[in-house]
């Protein structure tokens, strides 16, 4: 069957031949439909995140994927089922996390990722999972169940925001999203369609006209341009800003959003930098935080009921959002075009079948 990977040595994906997946017990076989790309999948193919299973020259691709179930060798599933696969799965050891249904908690080395690092991903024909990794999805996702995996991982980080907050009245009003790649454009959206925020904004660094802040007007959000308003501005600029949601991987934004927070305010950073150095006013953040009850947290992955989370998110969603924000959709030959980048690219889909 044809597989999109990337080969030890190499930085382009190309399409391979690997035999069929046989699912073994408890296991079904489920026919891929489309699987998207993403920030984390240009950093795996060029190396500068994940790493390869055990052994193998190859690492196929994917981690956001749409399919039909294919044969349910026993599981809870039917043929025709359509489903998404979550992305984390336990070491051979195993551990508590996975017995506990929380492998998104897991720390580095308890855990390999499909497509990511230490297991082969989804960018294949076929692919095959345990029934506990399979969350089912409506007929109507077949085009863009593979948003299912993004959007779980912003409602995990709402959940831990909002448990950060669940000491005391927690109300608030104001969101600004770090970035305007897919990411934020899927978290933005979720964010307008609350009822607690009365202003959203996203932050970003695209010159008009651009279809990414075309989405965000269209939304009802402001864009916000980071060249003319860096993000320790906004708060002179706008307001301050109750849930900020970083985004971008760039470091000084961590730091940056303490500043930008309002009194109470939580910051979500998302984005994973590398290792640069920079200064920072490490007294003044720390008093903001002290004095103003300002909260950071980290969040990355996701678990099954953040993904159920997610498939209503999803359902809810403006058609014209989805069909705005997937700019490309390519046959597995045409991966390399799937991977281009551009001020007109949001979000590129490989399709190796349809309903």
């Amino acid at each position: 069957m044809r597989a999109v990977a990337v080969r030890r040595g190499e930085t382009t994906p190309k399409v391979i031949d690997v035999p069929r997946p046989t699912p073994e017990s408890g296991e079904a076989l489920v026919r891929t439909l489309r699987v998207g790309i993403d920030g984390t999948d240009h950093e795996v193919v060029g190396g500068t995140h994940g790493g390869f299973p055990d052994g193998a020259e190859h690492q196929i691709l994917g981690h956001e994927a749409v399919g039909i179930v294919e044969n349910p060798n026993g599981t809870r599933f039917d043929a025709g089922d359509l489903v998404v696969p979550t992305v984390r799965r336990p070491t051979e050891d195993g551990n508590g996390y996975f017995e506990r249904d929380e492998p998104d908690m897991a720390p580095d080395g308890a855990y390999v990722e499909r497509g990511i690092v230490g297991a082969h991903g989804y960018m294949a024909d076929y692919f095959t999972s345990y029934e506990r990794y399979l969350v089912g999805v409506p007929d109507d996702f077949a085009t863009h169940g593979f948003l299912t995996e993004p959007v779980s991982n912003s409602e995990k980080a709402f959940e831990h925001a909002y448990a950060s907050r669940s000491a005391f009245e927690w109300s608030p009003e104001s969101a600004l999203v770090l970035g305007n790649g897919p990411l934020g454009l899927l978290t933005l959206s979720m964010l307008v369609g609350r009822d607690d925020f009365d202003r959203c904004y996203c932050l970003g660094r695209r010159d008009r006209p651009n279809p990414t802040i075309e989405i965000i007007e269209r939304l009802g959000a402001t864009y916000v341009d980071s060249r003319e308003t860096p993000l320790p501005d906004v708060p002179d600029a706008h307001e301050s800003i109750d849930f900020i949601y970083e985004a971008t991987g760039h470091a000084p934004h961590a730091f940056e959003t303490v500043h930008a927070l309002a009194p109470n305010g939580v910051g979500a950073l998302l984005g994973i930098p590398g290792d640069e150095s920079f200064e920072v006013e490490g007294g003044r953040i720390h008093r903001e935080m002290v004095l103003e009850n300002k909260a950071l947290l980290g969040s990355v992955n996701s678990n099954v009921e953040q993904y159920k989370a997610a498939r209503e998110t999803l359902s809810a969603f403006p058609d014209w959002f989805i069909d705005e924000l997937i700019t490309g959709v390519y046959d597995p030959e045409e991966v390399e075009r799937a991977f281009e980048t551009g001020d007109d690219v949001i979000k590129t889909v490989v399709e190796f079948d349809t309903v």
